[in-house]
């Protein structure tokens, strides 16, 4: 018997070479795009930067009449610590501007009232202290119209200006307060009173350091976003902070009196 040999199978032939695809890669649009809105969001956070601010934005660095100081204070309204800084303030006959946080404000509207008839300025704080890595463009405006909505009822006033939380600023929260009428203000001198080891002397002189006339000083009503009790010092500190203001023949008083700037 003979066995069938096997038929030789054709040698395949060499396709066209393929040309490489010089096009842009499908990720790379994507990738701008990406780019483009983180850009958008953080970018604003550089006025975070006293030099950077100070320079280019004075407004947004609450500069104002050289003949006042602004005084601000953060965090509240707090029922442990806030009615301590009214009679201080009271006693003083000094008025400030009181940014406070909707979350805690709709907590304690009678505070609010109270602050607002003592002749204080109430501000947006943001509805709460939180950070603001990831952009949320839609909770920012939804979230600061609400705040500036209770401000008004609880004041009696629409609200003027508007202090990120941790004075971060980013493209959602710039474009909300916008949204809601909202002036953004930062500050030029501040006490570093949130620090567990902060005490009234340190908070007085740190402020003393970089005040100027037309500075806006930000201090904190409230350890809400601080140490426990780091409030303490922001109140000892008062009386010689004031003082020293009178001193230079500064008046202290609240943002809606300062004359804040509008452009550089």
């Amino acid at each position: 018997m003979v066995t069938p040999r096997p038929t030789p199978r054709p040698t395949p032939r060499p396709g066209p070479r393929r040309i490489p695809h010089l096009g842009p890669h499908p990720a790379l649009p994507l990738s701008l795009a990406l780019g483009a809105v983180a850009g958008w969001h953080i970018g604003p956070g550089v006025t975070w930067l006293p030099g950077v601010r100070g320079a280019l934005w004075p407004g947004l660095d609450g500069r104002g009449d050289p003949s006042r100081v602004a005084l601000t204070f953060d965090d509240g309204p707090d029922p442990a610590s806030t009615p301590h800084f009214l009679r201080a303030l009271d006693a003083l006959s000094v008025r400030a501007t009181f940014f406070v946080l909707g979350s805690r404000l709709e907590r304690h509207r009678a505070l609010g009232r109270l602050i607002a008839a003592e002749g204080h300025e109430l501000a947006v704080h943001g509805w709460r202290h939180d950070r603001p890595w990831c952009p949320r463009p839609l909770r920012d405006v939804r979230d600061l119209a609400r705040a500036a909505d209770l401000v008004a009822d609880v004041a009696g006033r629409r609200p003027l200006w508007y202090r990120p939380a941790y004075g971060i600023l980013t493209g959602g929260r710039w474009a909300a307060a916008r949204a809601a009428g909202l002036r953004t203000v930062l500050w030029s001198a501040w006490g570093r009173d949130w620090t567990a080891t902060a005490t009234p002397e340190g908070v007085r002189e740190e402020v003393t350091r970089s005040l100027r006339g037309g500075a806006t000083v930000l201090l904190h009503d409230s350890d809400v976003a601080s140490a426990p009790g780091a409030w303490r010092a922001a109140l000892g500190a008062l009386p010689g902070l004031v003082a020293e203001c009178r001193a230079r023949g500064l008046q202290a008083g609240p943002l809606a009196d300062h004359g804040v700037l509008r452009r550089h």
